[in-house]
């Protein structure tokens, strides 16, 4: 399964969120599961699907740290027994724009 995630911290002085994302990113890594960060969404892979948002809740909880209210916009493929779909799905894109 994969998640596809963006947590925003909302109600705190300043336009810098980069803090409190870290916070949520370091949760994520500390997670042990594979993942990947880029500009908009942090994805995850995960057996479960407890598994998997027990990782987005704790990272949740670590923006909540930062702010009184927080913003998330989740977005998961739920495919039971897939796994290594993080690099796959990629991958599979990218051999058919090679193909033409």
């Amino acid at each position: 399964m994969l998640f596809a995630f963006s947590i925003a911290p909302a109600g705190t002085p300043g336009d810098s969120v980069s803090a409190a994302v870290a916070d949520a990113v370091r949760v994520v890594r500390e997670s042990g599961l594979p993942n990947e960060t880029t500009s908009m969404f942090t994805t995850i892979e995960s057996e479960t699907w407890d598994e998997g948002m027990e990782v987005v809740k704790r990272a949740v909880e670590a923006v909540q740290a930062h702010a009184p209210r927080v913003s998330l916009v989740l977005k998961a493929d739920i495919r039971p027994g897939y796994t290594g779909q993080l690099r796959s799905k990629v991958e599979r894109v990218e051999a058919a724009l090679e193909e033409g």
